[in-house]
């Protein structure tokens, strides 16, 4: 998602909600900046050097401050906080204690910094006047060492060693994460510092008018990729995940120039599956008529935007496709352009700001002809769903075989659930199933401008087991008006399946999709085709649903494509709490995962189908 904040989230709004919470104590200041910014929740697991931090968030509640959302393991509050960000565009914010409270929580912060995720993270310490005596849990720099741990996977990382120092390095810790590229900044809390007396008596900053994207451009590059884009004969768009502002003038532009659209897997969602010009995803798990759009002889011109080129966007790196002399690489940040050197032409800046900026200029170039166009491909998309690639193996996305194939349960997914369903996939297979088989579905054939929330989210980049089940819940309570799903395996629920109570006790409208197969599936299928011992892969044979029951939610087992169509999917996900679905697949179909096994082979992806 983007620093771009919903209309909900101006200044004027947070600014009151601020200045409403007392200021008395250093946390009471850190409260009342993030009720400034629209925060509304933070994720995390209590304990006794943080409580001064709970303290000031229960008084803060009272004047309309954030409430916190218990997790069960610190791991999966920062996939909450991430799951909360995805949905609103809002600063995610993460806490824990001490010690292991801190290290509990650096998959998910590394996480967050792989996928390029704003957030706040904030650990406690022991006092100070106890560093270096061997205090309960003390992880200062004589102890183990926290924010030392902290240092490769955050943008911002500091102990706040004195109440002064509190609001600026708070300050520069927010605006860290929302500059490009994205990312988790860490403050280390003693908790002495948090209950000293503030040294103002209110937020001093305005910080929420600082962390929207600039609309800084590149204009003599804009007018180099303007020319590139009247003068080319087939272009094609390449969507990554951060186009979520801008996808509304990209999709215009493609429809004016008659470009064909692939997205990364990352970006999964963004564009509309049934969309007219829409060619499936390249990359990891993807579409061979992706390929095939860039594969093309005419194909003149890629532009790539708001990608970082890494492995799973590139389909591992291909040379003769994407990583290519035809490439034109549009992003904010210049981190992801330095990863493509080979590229004719680097375009550098807000993505909302460049594609706007094109889009005007295209428009005055080719005349009112092309409007016509664009008119016809949305009376054509208002139409019946029409899907213009193809799925491996596309007979079994519908097929009727028992136990069901997961090619079929995707089917399933993507037909009986409503067009605002947002959904979460985790690590393993049920990314996989999902990232080629799910088509979530809207009917914008251009995309909105400003924020958009993709209707698919995976943790691409980290690719934790796990992050789906905390991210749906922290989606899910942002977001109580759209249905959400968390479509997820048996080795990640019973990796991070305790996180299903918080679903319980905040009475989230929540659908749980869980691939039973009684297996580590991608590990299985990897031995397997890569020629490998066939070990370690094996799970034990667990009724989910029956566990499911035990911890408060509904659930129901499906073993066939008839056990899923007694069920009603929609008002499942709108359950007025967590529904579960121990979904028992075919243990033996295949995952499209090929792009995956070449790169562990040691070599890039090959030109030609799957």
């Amino acid at each position: 998602m983007s620093g771009e904040l919903p209309d909900d989230l101006r200044p004027e709004r947070s600014r009151t909600a601020g200045s409403s919470i007392p200021v008395t104590d250093t946390a009471d200041l850190l409260v009342a900046y993030l009720a400034r910014l629209g925060v509304e929740y933070v994720w995390g697991v209590p304990g006794g050097a943080i409580e001064p931090f709970l303290n000031a968030v229960a008084r803060g509640m009272a004047h309309g401050g954030p409430r916190p959302v218990v997790a069960r393991h610190e791991t999966g509050a920062a996939f909450m906080a991430h799951g909360y960000h995805a949905a609103t565009g809002r600063l995610g914010v993460c806490f824990a204690t001490t010690g292991p409270g801190a290290t509990n929580l650096i998959t998910g912060v590394a996480s967050a910094h792989a996928n390029e995720v704003p957030m706040l993270v904030l650990t406690a310490q022991t006092a100070l006047e106890n560093f270096g005596r061997g205090a309960l849990q003390e992880s200062s720099c004589t102890g183990v060492d926290t924010v030392g741990m902290f240092r490769h996977c955050t943008r911002y990382n500091t102990l706040v060693s004195h109440p002064a120092q509190l609001e600026i390095k708070l300050a520069r810790a927010i605006l860290a994460a929302f500059q490009r590229p994205y990312g988790p900044s860490h403050l280390s809390l003693p908790m002495d510092v948090l209950k000293a007396p503030a040294p103002v008596s209110a937020p001093s900053f305005d910080l929420s008018r600082q962390v929207h994207s600039s609309a800084q451009v590149d204009q003599q590059a804009v007018q180099a990729l303007i020319e590139l884009l009247i003068k080319a004969r087939h272009p094609v768009f390449v969507v990554g995940a951060g186009c979520a502002e801008a996808v509304g003038s990209l999709l215009e532009l493609a429809v004016l120039l008659q470009a064909e659209v692939v997205t990364t897997p990352h970006a999964k969602g963004l564009v509309n599956s049934y969309h007219p010009l829409y060619r499936g995803v390249f990359g990891f798990a993807g579409h061979a008529d992706a390929r095939r759009a860039l594969a093309a002889d005419n194909a003149d011109l890629v532009v790539a935007a708001g990608t970082n080129l890494g492995e799973w966007a590139t389909e591992g790196w291909d040379a003769d496709l994407l990583v290519s002399e035809r490439l034109v690489h549009v992003d904010e940040s210049r981190a992801n352009l330095h990863q493509s050197p080979m590229a004719r032409l680097h375009v550098h800046g807000n993505l909302a700001a460049v594609f706007a900026s094109v889009l005007k200029q295209v428009k005055d170039c080719l005349g009112t002809a092309h409007e016509t166009g664009v008119h016809a491909l949305a009376a054509e998309h208002t139409g019946p769903r029409h899907r213009r690639f193809r799925l491996a193996n596309e007979g079994k996305w519908q097929s009727g075989a028992v136990p069901i194939k997961p090619q079929r349960l995707m089917y399933e997914l993507s037909r009986r659930l409503p067009p605002a369903t947002r959904f979460f996939a985790d690590s393993g297979n049920s990314m996989v199933w999902a990232i080629h088989y799910l088509l979530p579905f809207d009917r914008r054939v251009s995309g909105r401008r400003g924020v958009n929330v993709p209707l698919f989210q995976a943790a691409t980049e980290w690719a934790s087991m796990g992050w789906a089940i905390g991210a749906a819940v922290g989606a899910a309570r942002a977001r109580a008006d759209m249905p959400v799903v968390c479509i997820t395996g048996d080795g990640a629920l019973l990796m991070s399946g305790q996180e299903l109570t918080v679903a319980v006790q905040e009475r989230l409208s929540l659908l749980f999709v869980v691939l039973n197969d009684s297996a580590l599936g991608m590990v299985r299928h990897g031995q397997r085709l890569n020629g490998a011992e066939q070990v370690g892969f094996e799970l034990p044979r667990v009724n989910f649903a029956a566990a499911a029951r035990a911890m408060g939610a509904r659930a129901h087992v499906v073993r066939s494509p008839a056990d899923l169509a007694a069920l009603d999917l929609a008002g499942l996900a709108r359950a007025g709490g967590p529904v579960v679905l121990d979904v028992r697949v075919d243990p033996d179909e295949i995952p499209p995962m090929s792009a995956r096994l070449k790169v562990l082979q040691g070599g890039a992806a090959s030109r030609g189908g799957r």
